[in-house]
This record gives structure tokens, sequence and C-alpha cells, in this order.
């Protein structure tokens, strides 16, 4: 099954996230996997490349503000996502399916609670207040 397939499957079932939200943690995925391991060597299993949750919440952060900016935050709201839970919720629905794999040691509590959404991506462009 390709991913898209499976996104609808999974959205058919569980609609709490919007399927952009979907494309969005894959591609977090294969950005955290770069910071903690590098580039992809040619010709080198992808098997080791695992990440943990927090890791992977990392990347996720640096991915959604590096690329949506000020409008991070509101576009995180739109498709669902609105704390680190959520994040956790789709790696294990993708997880489900068998398009993610999953370590024993992954679990769900990893994602709970990183990082505020709100602090994270809606504070840093927020415009300072001036002292009076």
């Amino acid at each position: 099954m390709d991913f898209d397939s499976a996104v609808r499957q999974i959205c058919a079932k569980d609609n709490r996230y919007a399927v952009p939200a979907y494309d969005l943690v894959r591609v977090a995925l294969d950005h955290a996997q770069k910071l903690v391991h590098g580039e992809m060597k040619k010709g080198k299993s992808i098997a080791n490349r695992h990440v943990s949750g927090p890791q992977l919440l990392e990347g996720f952060r640096q991915y959604v503000l590096e690329n949506y900016g000020p409008l991070s935050y509101p576009l995180l709201q739109n498709w669902g996502l609105k704390t680190t839970r959520d994040v956790g919720n789709i790696v294990f629905n993708i997880i489900e399916t068998g398009l993610f794999g999953r370590s024993p040691e992954d679990s769900l509590e990893a994602f709970v609670n990183v990082y505020d959404f709100k602090t994270t991506f809606l504070k840093p462009f927020e415009p300072e207040r001036r002292a009076d």
C-alpha cells in the first residue's frame, strides 16, 4: 500500500486530522532522521534510521518553523495538530498500516507534553511589547 492510500484509509476511520497533517509528519520524520543520522548515503539501508518520539518532535518543530514561519500555529490548528500528542497519534496511526516501523521502546507516551504548540509555533512571531 502506498502512503496516500494508507492515509485515506486512516482518515476514513479517524477524522481528527486533515490529510496534509499526515504528509507533514512524514516529511518531518525524514527531517528528523537527517538531523539524527545525517544524509542518506546511496546504497545504505533505511532500517537503521530510527528516531525516538522526542527526536521526531524536534525535527517536526524545526521543519514547521523553517517552512511555515508565522503561519505555523494557525496551519497546525487547522489540520487538527494542537499538541505533541497529536503528532504521536498520527505516527501510531501510520505504524498501524505497516508503513512506519516501530521498535519495542516506542510508545505514544513519548510524544506527550514534549513542548507547548502555542509557545513553540505562535510566540516567536508575536510582536514584542514595549515597556512604558
